[in-house]
């Protein structure tokens, strides 16, 4: 009797700590697809261009070179052993627990406050059309509304990406079909055509290498999102089939959206446009404009209300996942790892993430805060993380592949020329961060991030020796 009942609550508790595997191949094709496409590309690429010219798109090249290789070595791992914690977990088992600890916490961090900078955006557009409310009721409901979505099964979170998504992929190849015949003369209305502008003021460099260079740091954040694919794969049927096809498409999906969008631009829009540098204007708007589409304002504040949407949904699912791979390690609470029988959702993983958010969302209505200074402060602390991200999955890669080889196992996607492309790779992540502490743009990120990271990798230390002094005992 006893022994019966012992083993059925042991199979009652693995069951409650086990992730669904609902997420079909069609949810993370648009994901793979739409993981780069944020209310980075639609409103903060204006910016960029108005400080670095038309030279702007070589910062956005480098980027994506950069997310092509970091994203051909997460796949490589990734199709070895398909795991919710991605990197975190890799990071682990390469480099120590410590780092699987520090890399973890500080990408939950990224995307619970990154969750809260898109709801205020989306509370900012909802005001915009409804005046009589205020930006922080709106703000307020687009976080309690969309995070609720992750409360089911994890694939009406894949359905309602999966929609979102397609609207954000149809926008932007409509905008670049659009460009494309203005660049060729066959656009019939509006003030711009060809390339000229591509070195008709002040030529293609107008600010410097240097301009460049800051922009090229920033626009390398912008990227982040697209190994969200290699966390869902795992609740997925065929995880490693499906991490092969997104790692294999990102090349293409970085050069058309990313890249081929803003050569289209650069070559239409003036660099000098005072709109462009206008915060929140957006470069997508400005181009419509000057192409004479009727409603461009409407059109762009409809797709970057779904694109912030879209990327607080993923936001939310990303962070509640890692919490819960956090816990399934011992980095977290254990009550972070169960999940809700019969649906396989992390409810506590879930509710940990999101009471963050609502925190930050009820920051709005303070009368003594202003919310948008409070969302910069927080937001300069994830700064960071992306590059520290890149660098960990960089390491870990190296030592991965090493160990898998001397194991005899098969390697079904693998880095290109490795070990001297890895090596170029760290290399030029840790000339960035050294670079970025001499601007003064990102000094200060730079501190904020460096004594973030120090102080959760020594809390990570301090876990790892609690466990084995617990073991040992």
């Amino acid at each position: 009797m006893d022994a019966t009942s012992t083993s059925t609550s042991t199979a009652k508790v693995e069951h409650e700590s086990k992730l669904s595997a609902s997420l079909k191949s069609r949810h993370l094709t648009m994901m793979s697809i739409a993981g780069v496409i944020g209310g980075a590309l639609f409103v903060g690429s204006g910016s960029v261009i108005h400080s670095a010219g038309p030279a702007a798109v070589l910062a956005y090249l480098a980027g994506g070179i950069l997310v092509v290789l970091i994203m051909r070595m997460l796949g490589e791992m990734a199709t070895s052993s398909p795991d919710t914690g991605s990197f975190s977990t890799y990071a682990e088992r390469a480099i120590g627990r410590w780092a699987g600890f520090t890399i973890g916490w500080l990408y939950w961090w990224f995307w619970v406050i990154l969750m809260a900078w898109e709801a205020y955006v989306a509370g900012k557009i909802l005001h915009g059309w409804f005046p009589s409310v205020s930006v922080n009721v709106f703000t307020l409901i687009a976080t309690l509304t969309l995070i609720c979505i992750n409360f089911f099964n994890v694939k009406h979170y894949g359905e309602f990406e999966f929609w979102f998504a397609l609207i954000k992929v149809v926008a932007i190849v409509c905008f670049l079909v659009v460009c494309g015949m203005a660049v060729l003369n066959l656009w019939p209305t509006g003030e711009v055509h060809g390339i000229s502008n591509l070195t008709a003021v002040e030529g293609f460099m107008p600010n410097g290498i240097e301009s460049v260079v800051v922009a090229m740091l920033g626009v390398m954040f912008a990227f982040l999102g697209a190994e969200i694919v290699t966390i869902a794969a795992a609740e997925s049927k065929n995880p490693s089939e499906q991490i092969v096809k997104a790692t294999n498409s990102v090349v293409w999906r970085v050069c058309l959206f990313y890249i081929g969008s803003i050569f289209l631009i650069v070559a239409l829009v003036p660099w000098n446009d005072p709109l462009l540098g206008q915060s929140g204007y957006g470069s997508y708007r400005r181009t419509l404009e000057l192409l004479g589409i009727p409603g461009a304002e409407m059109v762009m504040n409809f797709v970057v209300l779904t694109s912030v949407s879209s990327c607080m949904i993923s936001a939310h699912y990303t962070a509640s996942r890692m919490l819960f791979s956090l816990s399934a390690r011992g980095d977290a609470p254990a009550i972070f790892k169960m999940t809700r029988a019969g649906s396989g959702v992390p409810v506590f993983s879930i509710l940990g993430s999101c009471s963050v958010a609502v925190f930050v969302a009820l920051i709005n209505f303070s009368d003594t805060l202003r919310p948008k200074d409070v969302l910069d402060v927080l937001m300069n602390t994830t700064g960071m993380i992306a590059m520290l991200v890149y660098l960990v999955i960089a390491f870990s890669q190296l030592k991965m592949r090493r160990k898998l080889e001397a194991e005899g196992k098969p390697i079904r996607l693998k880095m290109w020329l490795f070990p001297w492309l890895t090596y170029l790779v760290i290399a030029f992540i840790i000339a960035c961060l050294v670079t970025m502490a001499f601007v003064d743009e990102y000094q200060v990120l730079v501190i904020s991030t460096g004594i973030a990271s120090i102080i959760v990798a020594l809390m990570g230390v301090f876990v790892h020796q609690r466990a084995l002094k617990n073991k040992a005992a």
